[in-house]
């Protein structure tokens, strides 16, 4: 999953929205000089990876793009379930998509120094062209995709991407369907049942 998905799982929490949001630039080691919050919030973010990254349904909309995407197959998946989230926000909250994003910009901002420099560089780009509500259109999901490409390390063609989201649409949205509430569940399970 991506950055709406991470902050959607979260709670009603802050500092676990801003610690799930920045999961991926923490490592193990670096747990014990978090916060209690923000430490289950970095640690909610890798279950929620891990229970992605295995899922059997994910799978399913792996290997549809693999094929083009090879390894950069489950970076895609994971941006095509956010724009099924935002696409079809209504069915998960009754605030309004752009109201939700900007509370959401305005609680990462509230926490800017204990924000990583990584997400420190990311946070004013995300705002300034509002991500999380323009996954919801395709042309979102293009401007997305392409600022990846341009950063990937080895060619990967994500800049391509909203050509397999359009193509197998029908499928993808059916595969995030059956697969979002289970991760909703595990999420909720995971918030309640936590020890360090």
């Amino acid at each position: 999953m991506n950055f709406l998905a991470h902050l959607y799982l979260s709670g009603s929490n802050d500092q676990v929205r801003v610690g799930n949001f920045s999961g991926d630039s923490y490592r193990r080691s670096q747990l014990a000089d978090l916060a209690p919050d923000m430490r289950k919030g970095v640690e909610l973010h890798w279950f929620i990876d891990q229970f992605t990254d295995t899922h059997e349904i994910v799978e399913e909309s792996k290997a549809l793009i693999r094929p083009v995407y090879r390894k950069y197959a489950p970076v895609l998946v994971d941006i095509f379930y956010d724009h099924f989230l935002a696409f079809h926000w209504k069915n998960y909250s009754e605030l309004p998509l752009a109201d939700y994003a900007q509370e959401q910009y305005a609680v990462l901002y509230a926490h800017w120094d204990i924000l990583p420099t990584r997400v420190r560089h990311l946070l004013p780009y995300m705002k300034r062209y509002d991500w999380l509500t323009n996954y919801a259109h395709f042309e979102g999901i293009d401007r997305v995709l392409k600022g990846m490409g341009r950063r990937a390390k080895f060619e990967s063609r994500m800049e391509e991407g909203v050509r397999e989201l359009k193509q197998f649409h029908s499928e993808l949205e059916s595969h995030f369907f059956a697969f979002f509430p289970l991760l909703e569940r595990a999420s909720e399970t995971f918030l309640a049942e936590y020890q360090p």
